[in-house]
């Protein structure tokens, strides 16, 4: 226990000492923490706040220049044969049939997950037909959400819901607010709780969904198995065009770095918004030549 302590207080001081394997794994666990921040879409300051890590160290850690601590643990892990995850879970009863399914996953090549995880989601989830009965849009601010949603749910005489506006509604004041007060985390329950509110409410429906829904696994997978999603793509420059139109730059407000970040944002989110069962390119076009080919796309 003396060394293991003696070895965590040198690791945790420097890294000077790290053969490559160990500096190229500090290296991915930071791009992997870039990744996930921009696939949230927040900036190196809102995940200081609501980690209550300083700027510093994150710019360190996903720099590859992290706490060489988290190296002790990967080596305990693999002495017991085991994967780093299986160590860090927080759960304490996983099913035997779950823990197999996982180590099926874990074999399967990088790019097939998506599909496997988006199959799940529909084989298991409601029917196609049934799915139509609402029609969920997803996609980054200023891809025409609002716009197009609004007037495709005229179209089918359906409600038309903008779920970031029953956010606002259930927390009793702005999204803003709720990112100030409560954090990423908070936003993330409200944003459930309102899905699951709206599912439950509405049979029939259109719905714009946040931005950064996709990054939160349990409630895309929700809306994917519930609702038929369409993703509004756009260019990140009309992206960015649409946003400052409606006076509007959150959440990149105060970043010198926007468009690297909105194109960081994208490339992270690409992916998952590709899950969606039909994809509508809105770049260039007319709001009545999007509205059509959206029509098209998601005809019950």
């Amino acid at each position: 226990m003396a060394d293991l302590a003696i070895n965590f207080k040198k690791s945790s001081q420097s890294s000077d000492n790290l053969d490559e394997e160990e500096r190229t794994y500090l290296v991915l666990l930071g791009e992997r923490v870039r990744d996930a921040r921009a696939t949230r879409g927040m900036t190196r300051k809102i995940l200081a706040r609501d980690s209550g890590v300083s700027e510093r160290y994150l710019a360190q850690l996903e720099s590859g220049q992290g706490n060489a601590s988290i190296l002790l643990i990967r080596h305990i892990a693999a002495a017991l044969n085991l994967p780093l995850s299986e160590l860090l879970r927080e759960d304490t009863d996983q099913a035997l049939e779950l823990t197999l399914v996982s180590q099926l996953l874990k074999r399967l090549p990088a790019q097939k997950l998506a599909e496997v995880r988006s199959r799940l989601a529909r084989d298991y989830g409601s029917a196609v037909e049934e799915r139509k009965q609402r029609i969920a849009l997803i996609g980054l601010r200023g891809a025409g959400k609002s716009t197009l949603g609004n007037r495709l749910a005229k179209l089918l005489d359906a409600p038309f819901i903008e779920l970031d506006r029953e956010i606002e509604r259930e927390a009793g004041t702005s999204l803003s607010e709720i990112f100030l007060l409560y954090g990423q985390a908070g936003y993330r329950r409200y944003e459930r709780r309102c899905l699951e509110k709206v599912l439950e409410k509405n049979e029939r429906a259109v719905i714009a969904t946040g931005g950064s829904i996709v990054s939160d696994p349990g409630t895309y997978d929700l809306l994917l198995s519930t609702c038929f999603t369409a993703w509004l793509k756009a260019e990140p420059g009309e992206h960015m065009a649409r946003v400052i139109a409606q006076g509007d730059t959150r959440p990149m407000a105060g970043s010198g770095e926007a468009m690297d970040d909105l194109r960081r944002i994208l490339a992270g989110r690409a992916v998952l918004y590709g899950q969606a069962d039909v994809t509508v390119d809105t770049a260039g076009k007319p709001v009545e030549k999007s509205l059509a080919e959206l029509r098209k796309a998601v005809a019950p």
